[in-house]
């Protein structure tokens, strides 16, 4: 299942791309999952996931939280905690 993955912000600039399509193994069920596993794709991909707390996400464009499963999402984005001002 081929899933575009958003990254914003300095997850973005961490792991070194806005956007990436990848097809992660079938034991990949949650954000938290998937998260977990595009740490394993670099070290920027690490350096930008691996304090999940800080880490927000939305399933083709709705906010979840990150024990929400994956589905059949087409569209997964991780991002910091946005604030206003």
């Amino acid at each position: 299942m081929a899933i575009c993955v958003l990254y914003f912000a300095w997850v973005r600039e961490a792991v070194g791309t806005g956007e990436e399509t990848v097809d992660p193994p079938e034991a990949v069920r949650t954000v938290a999952d998937l998260v977990e596993w595009l740490r394993g794709r670099s070290a920027g991909h690490d350096a930008g996931l691996k304090d999940v707390a800080r880490l927000r996400a939305a399933i083709d464009q709705n906010f979840v939280p990150l024990d929400a499963a994956l589905g059949n999402a087409k569209e997964v984005a991780i991002f910091p905690p946005v604030t206003g001002g």
